[in-house]
């Protein structure tokens, strides 16, 4: 099968790409490195905006099945502070790619989108039919994206699979920006610079691994879970502070965060229900906390 991948150089994407390639795809990778690396060998890397009016092309002249699309602005505050960059790259960028994939003839578009829709959830483990309550730019594009991804099925027949992400953490997340806690803590931690939680570190989140993630995805390039939405997650919760026990555990590093003040809007609690992607992908997470932790330790220790 041939797969366009957008953000294909990024943490997700680039990992999804290993796994496409492994198992047998052709692989084209559109990324404007705006934080990504080209690290695989065996795709075609375009660098370029996932808005540019040229993806359309690219698309027709490389005929790909499915499109995988992972460019996304993901920064929460970036998308308060300017929710008109936040749309032009998450709307914008999504309808762009959605017209590509029409005009190429592709069979599906695999989109990632995130448990930020699902705002402050009155259930948890959040079940996959829970209503969505987007309460920043960034949730709302990423909602607008599903939207439109139901649209041009009705339209135009262009198959979908939806993946909303929980924390997805693994090999390549990059300490950096609005990076993965997970990330932070092994950085600070293999360099021996001082740890946060906020609060009493209570707040929970649901951790996934990477590996994890792009198995679910390779399996939506298939026609299975066709114009459906699923969680990835684990439907686990930790805390704050037991997470910063598990990377100091992995990193062999003293467990002795400092504590500081709540972050403000920052939800207490969240995890997503898996279960509908066993029957719609016959996908489920492998790999428990400490093992993925365990494998990211050692990934940035080397990476050093």
């Amino acid at each position: 099968m041939r797969v366009l991948v957008t953000g294909g150089a990024g943490f997700i994407g680039s990992n999804l790409v290993d796994r496409l390639l492994a198992d047998g795809h052709e692989v084209a990778v559109v990324d404007d490195l705006s934080s990504g690396h080209n690290r695989n060998d065996g795709a075609a890397l375009h660098v370029m905006d996932v808005r540019d009016p040229a993806l359309a092309g690219l698309a027709e002249r490389w005929r790909p099945e499915a499109i995988c699309h992972l460019a996304a602005q993901i920064s929460v505050r970036r998308s308060v502070a300017d929710p008109l960059a936040d749309a032009r790259t998450n709307v914008e960028g999504t309808v762009n790619v959605l017209e590509a994939a029409r005009r190429a003839g592709a069979r599906k578009v695999v989109y990632a989108s995130s448990v930020a829709v699902y705002g402050r959830p009155a259930v948890i483990p959040v079940p996959g039919d829970a209503a969505t309550d987007p309460r920043s730019p960034y949730a709302a594009s990423k909602l607008a994206g599903e939207l439109y991804l139901a649209t041009y099925r009705a339209l135009h027949g262009l198959e979908y699979t939806t993946l909303v992400l929980s924390n997805v953490y693994g090999p390549r997340q990059s300490p950096e920006g609005e990076a993965g806690v997970v990330a932070i803590f092994t950085d600070a931690l293999l360099t021996g610079r001082p740890t946060v939680v906020y609060g009493e570190g209570a707040q929970t989140r649901d951790y996934i691994f990477v590996e994890d993630v792009v198995d679910a995805f390779a399996r939506a390039c298939g026609p299975g879970g066709d114009g459906r939405r699923f969680n990835l997650g684990t439907g686990v919760q930790t805390t704050d502070r037991e997470l910063h026990s598990l990377v100091a555990a992995a990193a062999g590093a003293r467990d002795e965060p400092r504590s500081e003040s709540p972050r403000l809007g920052d939800l207490p609690a969240m995890a997503v229900d898996p279960a509908p992607a066993l029957e719609g992908l016959g996908w489920r997470p492998r790999t428990d906390l400490a093992s993925g932790l365990k494998a990211t330790v050692e990934w940035a220790r080397e990476a050093r």
